[in-house]
């Protein structure tokens, strides 16, 4: 089969090759999906640019979407030709999602309904897991304001749509342009806030009538933590699932003095019960066709490291998809 692998961590160009792999076999309990859609995520790029390899060679992206061909003993026979969309494909193993096939646990190809293409399919399993689970950990959102932060982002888009979905009051997103700002409102956003501008914590004062933000969607806590004990309201939430740094300040003293609370969580690492409820919840949408999708940029398997360069820019709004079979429902 047809693949992309690197060897070691560097520059996308330098380091990812794209060449003739052996194509896997299903085994006991696993799938063996031919990949229509590969997606790329700035945790794809990351561990490409350095973090530790976890084998000598690794096919990257964790996300996919494609049809099942094969399936390994105790796996029913019914599913081969099913479509699916793909989660932690390459999380703690060298085989992503950037090749012709992957074989992946039964449980990892959830069925994609009809009506959502493969290349949305392959939006769905960071981008769309994370938002769900900011937006409905610790209890709903109904009648909540609800902030967004990059509410025009591949997280964020889906974070707004289910802000709207679920029942918030009232949804605000930040973005630094008047582009995302359209976007973030066609989304569903009641109000977007240009964050560029560094009025974020008198804009969300005259927005809430000085109570604050009841639940915070967070992208980038490292950047944003001074702001959060000025903006949250009273016993609010801060619910972060990305930081340009790894370690953060936490300002405790305006924090406890209003009782806040912060969740962390990475999508990678989510328990099986949990998992299972989002998985569940996100077809029910996708079967309802209740979701929008951002597919900002295409690239064949080939343009691997232009499509990694493209995330890494961060001058694309929405998601960055590799195309490795013709795409759609019916494909």
């Amino acid at each position: 089969m047809k693949a992309a692998w690197y060897e070691r961590n560097g520059p996308a160009r330098e380091v990812l090759v794209v060449g003739e792999w052996d194509t896997p076999s299903p085994g006991a309990g696993e799938v063996l999906v031919r990949i229509h859609a590969s997606g790329v995520n700035p945790s794809d790029v990351k561990s490409r640019a350095g973090r530790p390899l976890v084998g000598p060679r690794v096919i990257p992206h964790s996300d996919g979407a494609g049809v099942i061909v094969d399936v390994g003993p105790g796996v029913p026979r019914e599913r081969v030709g099913e479509r699916v969309w793909l989660w932690n494909g390459q999380w703690k193993r060298p085989m992503g999602t950037a090749a012709e096939f992957i074989a992946v646990p039964q449980h990892q190809a959830v069925h994609l309904p009809d009506g959502t293409g493969f290349e949305e399919g392959a939006c769905l399993g960071i981008p769309a897991l994370t938002a769900l689970n900011a937006l409905t950990t610790d209890g709903p959102v109904w009648g909540q304001t609800v902030l967004v932060a990059g509410g025009a982002g591949a997280v964020g888009a889906y974070a707004v749509q289910f802000a709207k979905l679920l029942g918030a009051g009232q949804v605000v997103a930040t973005v630094s342009s008047d582009e995302k700002a359209a976007l973030a409102r066609a989304y569903g956003a009641d109000h977007t806030i240009n964050y560029r501008e560094g009025r974020l914590v008198e804009a969300v004062r005259e927005l809430t009538g000085g109570r604050g933000i009841d639940r915070i969607i967070e992208v980038d806590a490292a950047a944003n933590i001074k702001d959060l004990p000025q903006i949250v309201a009273r016993d609010g939430l801060c619910v972060v699932y990305g930081s340009g740094a790894p370690d953060i300040p936490v300002p405790f003293g305006p924090m406890i003095l209003i009782g806040a609370a912060m969740r962390f969580f990475v999508v990678y690492e989510l328990t099986p019960p949990v998992r299972d409820r989002l998985v569940a919840s996100l077809n029910a949408y996708l079967q309802a066709q209740r979701l929008q999708h951002s597919v900002a940029a295409r690239y064949p398997l080939d343009q691997i490291a232009a499509a990694h360069e493209a995330v890494e820019s961060g001058k694309v709004v929405g998601n960055v998809v590799l195309t490795l079979q013709p795409s759609g429902p019916s494909a």
